[in-house]
């Protein structure tokens, strides 16, 4: 007994030294590659900040992705490899949404004399909200045909079949009475317009940075009535509207300040753009993972998605339908996955059966990055991961961007193992 006690020793020994010399390796490479970014960055910062904001873009689509991949995980322990292809069904659906039913048209043709702005609003949201409601039901579907009957199997089991799952996705979408398997353009619910400072009037400036500080100031003040014990300034600190307007107000505040500021001032010397899509994929992803945060933490749905992920025997001995709840979870994955569909193809303007592959795998990256199974932790992994592969195609090589993307699951399966937010595992007692 005791030679086995010291080869076990040994072997833990041995492994925390190859750990230490792995995390001294990444961290030789990465301030190399630190060095070469930052030169080349010094020549032009200008390029840098708008990369920055194209980063943020592609972080938030990676995120109504990444929420799924984490809320699934933290129920049932599942990586659902086909939550990619979900992704690329929204993005499908929309397609047809737009080509063939006309969606985004309705406001329109049901009162023609209706603001372009909020007709055009209103469209796009319906497209989006059709496209959820199919994911949605795409994603129960899965969850009871093709994982529940193999809950009490060994996890390879639903591994396997998940990934079953996403080649059929993807072919049957392939169908030539489905989808086709060539590249389709994308037709967009509504025209891009590309803004530059001279395009930004500064009333917009002006009331987008006022809502952020009466939203800012609310907040603190709810903030210091808390802490002196306020029961009801607890609630209304975090109710989703003020968490909505302050987390909005203050992503469009900074990005259409240093829109205008920057240029005007002559801190760059070419003007930064922003888009109407980019402002539209940044207000719907921040939109949904308020929601989303609402519907966990304050709602009695969330309470039993939490209590069944700590423990179900004890969630279903306390009365709550865990079959139900995890059906509850893949509907909301299904939806967020195809809300992301709808506005990734709409930045992007082009669809495919296979469109769903990478931007997966980059999300569930971006998930364990983050700590999967952590939703603050899903989406900030996310951004990262956006702003990764952003910056490298603008400062390295476009083919490097796949390359970053995926060297970011090695260095924190190295560095750290349960993510940025996540926790060690720890034995329930």
């Amino acid at each position: 007994m005791e030679g086995r006690g010291r080869v076990v020793l040994l072997k833990r020994y041995n492994g925390a030294i190859l750990n230490r010399i792995a995390a001294v390796i990444v961290v030789i490479l990465g301030l190399f590659v630190l060095a070469f970014f930052v030169r080349r960055v010094m020549a032009d910062p200008g390029i840098f900040i708008q990369q920055i904001l194209n980063g943020i873009q592609l972080g938030f689509l990676y995120a109504l992705i990444a929420l799924g991949y984490t809320m699934v995980y933290g129920i049932i322990k599942l990586i659902n490899f086909a939550h990619g292809d979900v992704f690329m069904v929204g993005a499908m659906t929309s397609f047809f949404a737009i080509s063939t039913m006309e969606l985004h048209r309705w406001p329109f043709q049901l009162w023609p004399g209706i603001n372009s702005t909020l007709g055009t609003l209103l469209g796009t949201t319906t497209v989006i909200a059709f496209s959820m409601a199919i994911c949605s039901f795409l994603g129960v579907t899965m969850e009871r045909f093709a994982y529940r009957p193999l809950r009490a199997m060994p996890r390879i089991a639903a591994l396997i079949t998940a990934i079953g799952v996403s080649f059929f996705l993807e072919y049957f979408g392939a169908l030539p009475f489905v989808y086709t398997n060539n590249y389709i353009t994308y037709p967009r619910p509504f025209e891009l317009t590309v803004l530059t400072a001279k395009d930004i009037p500064p009333w917009l400036l002006g009331l987008v940075g006022g809502v952020f500080a009466i939203t800012l100031t609310t907040y603190s003040a709810l903030n210091g009535l808390s802490n002196r014990g306020n029961t009801k300034a607890v609630l209304w600190r975090n109710h989703p509207i003020i968490q909505f307007f302050l987390y909005l107000g203050g992503l469009l505040t900074i990005i259409l300040g240093m829109v205008v500021v920057l240029p005007t001032w002559g801190i760059i010397k070419w003007d930064l753009t922003v888009s109407n899509v980019m402002l539209v994929i940044m207000s719907a992803s921040v939109l949904l993972v308020v929601a989303l945060q609402y519907i966990v933490t304050r709602t009695k749905t969330g309470k039993a998605m939490r209590a069944s992920a700590y423990d179900k025997p004890t969630s279903r001995l306390m009365g709550i339908n865990v079959d139900n709840v995890i059906a509850v979870t893949f509907a909301i994955a299904g939806a967020l996955a195809g809300a992301g569909g709808v506005l990734y193809a709409t930045a992007f303007k082009q669809v495919h059966h296979l469109m769903g592959i990478l931007p997966g795998l980059k999300a569930f990256i971006a998930a364990v990055l983050g700590g999967i199974g952590s939703i603050p932790g899903a989406l900030v992994g996310s951004l990262i991961m956006g702003m990764a592969e952003v910056l490298s195609a603008g400062f390295i090589s476009t083919p490097m961007r796949d390359a970053v993307a995926f060297s970011l699951l090695i260095i924190i399966l190295l560095i750290r193992p349960q993510g940025i937010f996540g926790e060690a595992p720890t034995e329930k007692v």
